[in-house]
């Protein structure tokens, strides 16, 4: 009854139309769609479910001329973030693009399986044989991404994700510890040991606003800015003394898709 108010329609019509007795129109589809927040992907699958076409294109970000305008945004953000990383990742956490800044992160004795495409950036954190011996906080860290994970799973039932997050789990980490949770009380850190350091970096993440494409609508753009003035200058220094490999889109993960241990 609730929904039918908001979809405009009565009681009766919503309920012909979830138990298949009466077939909905496109129109009603997409209002239903709109009320109930349905993520583009879903639609399309929604509308195919009714009998009409998808609503939203999908296109591939790394080559598909029809995204070059997106790519160069994209991109426009990665450098802008110079000398702090920042990487743009799929729906799967799969490694689209990066900028250069991101070289010093992964210094370190890190096993060639994770770095290779489709390098997934959650696995490569929190694997033991990736990021996770040089995350100082890895309690912490481990807990906000799983948790991230978690909600992204319960809101698209994905079965990817939903592996993923199975996958993760199982790996070997210390318990979160509460006291060491934040810094100034707003955020989860992720405390990295480097050539340079000990770095810590706070994360902010970056959308499409109203995008009209199922890829654009799943983009993420992650950003790691610096949580104190000292990683701060140093990554600085290393963007001046070092030549950072130059920022780069990886290769499309259904081309390089393989088994990992």
């Amino acid at each position: 009854m609730n929904l039918a108010e908001l979809a405009d329609t009565s009681a009766r019509h919503m309920s012909f139309i979830e138990t298949g007795r009466s077939q909905p129109s496109r129109t009603m589809l997409m209002r239903l769609a709109d009320r109930l927040e349905v993520p583009p992907r879903e639609r399309n699958v929604l509308m195919r479910a009714g009998g009409w076409s998808a609503i939203y294109p999908e296109h591939r970000i790394q080559d598909d001329p029809a995204l070059a305008p997106a790519r160069d945004t994209v991109e426009l953000v990665l450098r802008g973030h110079e000398p702090y990383p920042a990487i743009a990742v799929d729906r799967h956490w799969n490694l689209l693009a990066r900028n250069r800044a991101l070289g010093p992160l992964h210094d370190g004795n890190i096993a060639p399986f994770l770095l290779r495409p489709p390098l997934n950036v959650l696995r490569l954190s929190l694997h033991p044989q990736g990021l996770a011996p040089r995350i100082v906080n890895l309690g912490q860290w481990r807990a906000h991404l799983l948790h991230r994970l978690r909600r992204q799973v319960g809101a698209t039932a994905d079965p990817v994700l939903h592996a993923l997050h199975e996958e993760l789990s199982g790996y070997p980490g210390p318990a979160p510890n509460a006291l060491a949770s934040s810094v100034q009380g707003f955020a989860i850190p992720m405390q990295l040991r480097t050539p340079c350091g000990v770095l810590s970096f706070v994360s902010a993440t970056t959308m499409f606003k109203n995008p009209v494409d199922v890829t654009l609508c799943e983009l993420i753009i992650e950003t790691f800015l610096p949580a104190d003035q000292a990683t701060a200058q140093s990554l600085q220094k290393a963007m001046l003394s070092r030549r950072w490999p130059q920022a780069s889109w990886e290769p499309e993960p259904e081309q390089g898709r393989r088994n990992h241990p």
